[in-house]
């Protein structure tokens, strides 16, 4: 059996169709039109009890006839003679439709230029809003320089537009050091790569090396794959910290500082040796809860950097403890001097004595771990330059109630 079509009639239009049909037409409930409707409610119905408050008022104080005597009767000007009674009613009526009508109008007139006046208003107050959308709207990353930069009246739109330029701010600088971080991880885990493949290709293409030769060769390619691999560890280590920032850890158990870093202390000690360092220890029992692998980086990293930043017969020293609520760490070296304004740009990934990607020791992401695992954990660490050089460094983390060792 056919459709067939009738005048009049229109085919129903398919769900999408309809649906976009509809979105078409359905206002869109801004913020300015909202305010606008609550803006004309509020106004009307204020208006409305005026109005009404007036009429109840002249129909309550029109009564002159209420005072004289029953059949007493009042001759208008027309000639015509009126009961006052009857005179009284016919006044009230007149006065209360007047007043009606009149009120009525004037409420209209408010209402229309109220209504205006208020979408005109609102519009003028949230044009930072639409700033900030169109700001937004432009972000990318090659356009994180623009800013509102608002500089109207300063009440909570100047406050909203203050804050995200400030957000902005803070975006733009985490580009640029995830930029840097990038460029510099490139850079670290080229060079081993580079080395192996010159060492390998040297050897490949002379006809005459020997086994000796290879073997130098081998040993060569060995330190440098061993330099990408604790890259890649540390670089592990530093993202499993930050991700864990401000989060419940993964792994929380009871563990003490003082252990950690008596660990940390022994796999340093051939080196410690070589050189010749001095070490003095002051281990007292430093109880946290955290994640053990982490707090033992932590450990390792500082005294790590303590022994590699050091000098031909310098000296270490190395403190933990607790008071009930804090257990810290400390460790502190001699070595080369370190301006103090140059002490937060050490906690930045491959920093090496406050300058980039600089000598061939450790990958520089020492201190950038040890950050990243205090503030995964709610604690906080602390460098101070040590005058005629090296550096203490004091990390500090919420304690567990454990009783101590006798």
């Amino acid at each position: 059996m056919s459709a067939r079509s009738e005048p009049g009639l229109r085919a129903p239009q398919s769900r999408t169709e309809g649906g976009a049909v509809s979105r078409r037409l359905r206002v869109r409930p801004t913020l300015r039109l909202r305010l606008t409707l609550l803006n004309g409610v509020l106004l009307v119905g204020a208006g409305a009890i005026l109005v009404l408050l007036a009429w109840l008022l002249v129909r309550a104080a029109l009564r002159p006839t209420d005072e004289l005597l029953p059949g007493t009767t009042v001759v208008l000007a027309d000639g015509r003679t009126l009961d006052a009674g009857q005179w009284q009613r016919e006044l009230v009526d007149a006065a209360s439709r007047e007043l009606l009508i009149k009120g009525l109008v004037a409420l209209l007139a408010i209402s229309v230029v109220g209504v205006a006046g208020a979408w005109a208003v609102a519009g003028r107050a949230l044009r930072p809003l639409h700033q900030v959308t169109a700001t937004a709207q432009r972000l990318g990353e090659a356009t994180l320089d623009q800013r509102i930069g608002w500089s109207g009246a300063d009440d909570e739109v100047a406050e909203l537009a203050k804050t995200f330029d400030a957000m902005l701010d803070r975006i733009a600088a985490a580009f640029e050091a995830q930029k840097r971080f990038v460029a510099n991880a490139s850079h670290e885990l080229r060079t081993p790569l580079a080395v192996m493949r010159t060492e390998i290709d040297v050897t490949l293409s002379d006809d005459e090396a020997d086994i000796a030769e290879y073997r130098r060769m081998a040993t060569v390619v060995r330190d440098a794959s061993e330099r990408a691999n604790g890259l890649v560890d540390a670089l592990l280590v530093l993202a499993r910290s930050e991700a864990q920032t401000g989060r419940r850890l993964g792994r929380r158990a009871e563990c003490d500082l003082a252990v950690g870093t008596a660990n940390a202390l022994s796999a340093v000690a051939r080196e410690v040796e070589r050189i010749g360092l001095r070490v003095q220890t002051s281990l007292r029992p430093a109880p946290v809860v955290g994640d053990p692998g982490l707090l033992d980086r932590l450990a390792g990293n500082l005294i790590e950097n303590a022994v590699r930043y050091n000098h031909l017969h310098g000296r270490i020293w190395v403190r933990t403890g607790s008071d009930g609520q804090r257990s810290w760490l400390v460790v502190g070296n001699t070595g080369f001097e370190v301006a103090q304004a140059d002490v937060p740009g050490l906690f930045e990934p491959f920093r090496r004595g406050g300058q980039e990607r600089t000598g061939a020791r450790g990958s520089g992401l020492g201190l950038s771990i040890v950050r990243a695992v205090c503030d995964a954990h709610g604690g906080a660490v602390a460098v101070v330059a040590q005058p005629g050089g090296g550096l203490e460094v004091t990390v500090t983390l919420p304690s567990v109630d454990v009783p101590y060792p006798s």
